[in-house]
């Protein structure tokens, strides 16, 4: 079929979601894919910030193809070797501490059950939750992400929040001292869908000590973050502390649709028979992908690769725009003026990359394997279409 074709099927047949890149997609290798008429890009957008290893990538492949001829699926009723050997590896990676999974289907699933867990493990309910933060779209996620247009549809059933200023550990002090019911603290440590901001170290190590003085939960909501993505495993080990609960998804089965939560030896104490489920979760083939991808990160250490990515792409760009911020391979690039037209130019110039709420940022995040000449390529694209439309500079 052709790209107007895909289109019209899907138009005709599909809910809306996102409105859509004019392209469809029919193969893709490493930092590359087409499309079904036959052009190139280097991808720098993942599919949001999912394709950590790139496209297709071998070790994963091979794992669930292997996989699919053995057993293709059985739920948690029973024990399953694949199941148990992704389950030990994601506690080996994991931050020290948070040796115990809940294996799910997405981020926002994640979410819900972090969030459920906490309450659980504290007896209180209320959350508190960060301004610009995105934690997902069903209903307990929704309730902790930032933005009336998500959320005011549906205010009437959501669970209460607290939200404050990102990067204000004052103003999660007074929220602390007044109220006695507060479960968790949930945040992204970099706010990706905001335009990639991050707070100075000092605001999480801060939020530690608060949650520890008040026996509240912290949760790292690392679905964009984590999985080595910004340099370690967990962003949170670059901050020095140790989060009570932190949420996966998107890379970590590098294309195969899966989450996990890990949690603390005390919180996953709390949990007995029944108080969490799921049929699809820890499913077979995600834990065929999980275990490629771990093994993949830790024995090509691709970790090590992130800061090089970063700084090569910040190096290049800087001087062409206003701001180039994140770490490792989440990146925000600010223009001065609107970023869509410029993501329509880099998409004809053969890159693909991502807007954010913010009207002026371009999202990237490249695979942690991008060689250095597709840097170079988007450097090349930044230069041409910036050149052609100085006001964006």
């Amino acid at each position: 079929m052709t790209t107007a074709e895909i289109q019209r099927l899907e138009d005709a047949f599909q809910l809306p979601t996102y409105k859509k890149m004019p392209i469809a997609l029919v193969r893709g290798e490493g930092c590359r894919v087409w499309d079904a008429d036959g052009n190139a890009y280097y991808d720098f957008y993942g599919g949001h910030c999912v394709a950590l290893l790139g496209h297709c990538p071998p070790r994963v492949v091979a794992a669930v193809q292997e996989q699919l001829g053995r057993l293709l699926f059985y739920s948690n009723v029973v024990y399953s070797p694949v199941r148990a050997r992704a389950a030990a590896l994601l506690a080996e990676m994991a931050p020290d501490g948070l040796g115990h999974a809940f294996f799910c289907n997405s981020g926002t699933e994640a979410n819900e059950t972090a969030l459920k867990l906490a309450r659980t493990w504290t007896g209180k309910t209320a959350v508190i939750a960060m301004e610009g933060d995105f934690h997902g779209r069903t209903l307990g996620s929704l309730a902790t992400t930032w933005g009336e247009h998500y959320r005011a549809p549906y205010r009437a059933i959501l669970p209460e929040t607290i939200f404050v200023p990102f990067g204000e550990a004052d103003a999660v002090a007074r929220v602390l001292a007044e109220r006695d019911d507060v479960a968790a603290i949930i945040l992204e440590p970099i706010q990706s869908m905001a335009g990639i901001f991050e707070a100075p170290p000092a605001f999480y190590q801060a939020l530690r000590r608060l949650c520890d003085a008040h026996g509240v939960a912290l949760i790292f909501d690392e679905v964009q973050t984590g999985v080595g993505r910004t340099g370690t495993f967990s962003i949170a080990e670059q901050y020095g502390i140790t989060p009570d609960l932190i949420t996966l998804a998107k890379s970590l089965g590098a294309g195969v649709p899966v989450g996990a939560v890990l949690a603390s030896d005390a919180i996953a104490a709390s949990v007995g028979y029944g108080d969490q489920g799921t049929t699809f979760g820890g499913g077979m083939l995600a834990m065929a992908a999980v275990t490629a991808t771990l093994e993949t990160l830790r024995d090509e250490r691709l970790m090590e690769r992130a800061a090089h990515i970063h700084a090569r792409i910040r190096d290049g760009l800087r001087p062409l725009v206003c701001d180039v911020r994140g770490r490792g391979c989440l990146i925000g690039v600010e223009l001065d003026g609107p970023a869509a037209p410029v993501l329509a130019a880099l998409r004809a110039e053969g890159i693909l990359a991502g807007g954010a709420s913010h009207p002026r940022v371009i999202r990237l995040m490249p695979p942690l394997n991008t060689p250095d000449d597709a840097i170079d390529a988007l450097i090349a694209a930044f230069q041409t279409v910036l050149a052609s439309n100085p006001t964006t500079a």
